[in-house]
């Protein structure tokens, strides 16, 4: 009988994160103009999003053809989705070049664009930037990103003497950069203490990305450590991995629409979705055009349902393994 008393506590704690920070944050869901995909507040930026945005590693896989991934990208710009996401080191800068194809002739003024950067130097990170603003084919990103800071001495060395904090600032002020923000997926404390060291330096971040899903409440949670914090902070919470990389759906006790709908009914500005194919273009879309706000009685069942699956994160494998640590696979791009 305690043990139940126990998980039903849990399962409310993560319910007054799902709905009561959503209720409190209602600005998040303002309807948007563009084709009738909802937009939200980009934190304290001025800006709006889409509430779905498209992923930047699956767009550069070999499976596509360059002409798929720009008709893909420009598709999915065309139907309403605003936020593009893309990194430096994804398929080694094939999915920044073909996004930039993608951008040509008039598409880069539509979606407010995001790229992240490996250099943890003030050298390698100005030099990743410029690269990417290349391959990208524009003068300016909206938003940069520190990608996969997953280590503990990663604060450190981003904010340290010529570390890339320097680099960064010096991009904005030359308007290569409007926004600066951070991602990781290893731990919530590498989060925090990222946070910590920003404020301990007088630096505001902009935006932070991390993994949000229906099994992330139950392990290492950023749903219970991080998003608060950011919530209350006024910075934006940009979700990735709501499906694990498909090991969450391979553990078949949620379906792909239950998981958006959990993500999308997190108080965060966007949930960005990998998309390389018509049929998941269709899908994210579809959750986003369909979501309604869950009630605590219909969280708190899929958290019930998946929780035992898990509970050690083997479906996480992000958290648990480095299979998804590009920067472990090539540690040089750190500089």
């Amino acid at each position: 009988m305690e043990s139940n008393r126990i998980d039903r506590r849990g399962f409310l704690k993560t319910s007054a994160i799902v709905t009561g920070a959503a209720a409190a944050h209602r600005y998040l869901y303002a309807e948007g103009a563009g084709a009738g995909i909802p937009t939200r507040a980009l934190g304290r930026t001025g800006e709006h999003v889409s509430s779905i945005g498209l992923g930047g590693y699956h767009i550069g896989q070999a499976k596509l053809s360059d002409d798929a991934a720009v008709q893909l990208i420009r598709q999915a710009v065309d139907r309403g989705i605003t936020f593009l996401d893309n990194c430096w080191d994804y398929n080694d800068g094939t999915s920044e070049v073909r996004m930039g194809k993608a951008l040509a002739g008039g598409y880069r003024n539509k979606v407010f664009l995001m790229t992240k950067i490996d250099g943890r130097t003030k050298q390698s990170c100005a030099q990743q930037i410029d690269e990417s603003l290349q391959r990208l084919q524009t003068d300016h990103v909206d938003l940069m990103q520190f990608h996969e800071v997953i280590r503990l001495e990663d604060p450190d060395r981003i904010f340290g003497e010529n570390g890339a904090l320097e680099a960064m600032l010096e991009a904005k002020k030359a308007g290569k950069v409007r926004f600066i923000g951070f991602t990781g997926h290893k731990d919530p404390y590498v989060h925090l203490r990222m946070l910590e060291t920003a404020r301990q330096h007088s630096f505001h971040f902009d935006t932070v990305q991390m993994p949000l899903n229906v099994m992330d409440a139950h392990f290492r949670s950023f749903t219970h450590e991080v998003l608060p914090v950011l919530t209350r902070e006024g910075i934006a919470p940009l979700g990735m991995k709501c499906f694990g990389d498909s090991f969450i759906l391979k553990s078949n006790t949620v379906k792909p629409m239950e998981c958006l709908h959990y993500c999308l009914n997190l108080p965060i500005a966007v949930q960005i979705t990998g998309i390389d194919n018509q049929q998941v273009l269709d899908q994210a879309i579809e959750a986003a055009n369909s979501f309604k706000p869950m009630t605590d009685v219909e969280v708190a069942g899929i958290l019930e349902r998946t929780k035992p699956a898990a509970l050690e994160g083997k479906f996480e494998l992000y958290k648990t393994t480095a299979h998804f640590d590009g920067t472990a696979h090539k540690p040089q791009q750190l500089g």
